[in-house]
């Protein structure tokens, strides 16, 4: 296996360990038997678990930047594109129910261990919010636009967090069809209806 998919293999393993288990839970070895490789190739990769959050972290921003851009660059107009967003909540369902959000989760996580990631974890809200924010304007929400992308970060955060507490399966859906009842009162945009996953 060539050294940049050994790379890449191991900072997906680790993305949905950090997810699943917990940074602080996740260990070297973990994260080595889920590639497959002996822990000195391991190293040879990665010198400590910082440096394989900071690639996560890197990955993640990346990954939620193409997607985010990906839907202007179909041509959606701002207020579906808003409207994506929140159906992430039903997209991710199984996983939110199970796990909370990843990046909600995580944040909070090594900001109880007070931990210098913290800060680049912070950077996925900020990419969130100044993406709605940009949304919001093009809407013609520009006094309110950030407030109204904060709105949406504080909703989403807070309904993954009781999806994963509480083993509701309509949750979920009611919550969404009311974060788009309220987008509907603040935009006059059309939207298309997007499909649901389960």
């Amino acid at each position: 296996m060539a050294a940049s998919a050994t790379r890449e293999k191991i900072i997906v393993a680790a993305d949905r360990l950090f997810y699943e288990r917990g940074f602080d839970m996740t260990s070297f070895a973990d994260v080595a038997e889920v590639v497959g490789i002996s822990r000195g190739n391991f190293y040879y990769h990665f010198k400590s678990k910082d440096e394989i959050l900071n690639a996560v972290m890197e990955s993640r921003l990346k990954d939620r930047h193409q997607m985010l851009e990906g839907w202007i660059k179909e041509g959606q107009p701002a207020k579906q594109c808003v409207a994506n967003f929140i159906h992430i909540l039903l997209t991710n369902r199984k996983k939110i129910r199970a796990y909370g959000c990843p990046v909600g989760t995580l944040f909070t996580e090594l900001s109880k261990l007070g931990h210098p990631g913290e800060e680049s974890a912070r950077h996925l809200f900020d990419l969130f919010r100044n993406w709605l924010r940009q949304r919001f304007m093009e809407m013609g929400q520009t006094k309110d636009a950030d407030r109204l992308a904060m709105h949406i970060l504080a909703r989403s955060q807070g309904v993954a967090t009781l999806a994963n507490a509480y083993p509701d399966e309509q949750f979920l859906e009611a919550e969404v069809d009311q974060m788009l009842a309220w987008l509907d009162a603040v935009s006059d945009a059309d939207i298309k209806p997007t499909q649901r996953s389960s």
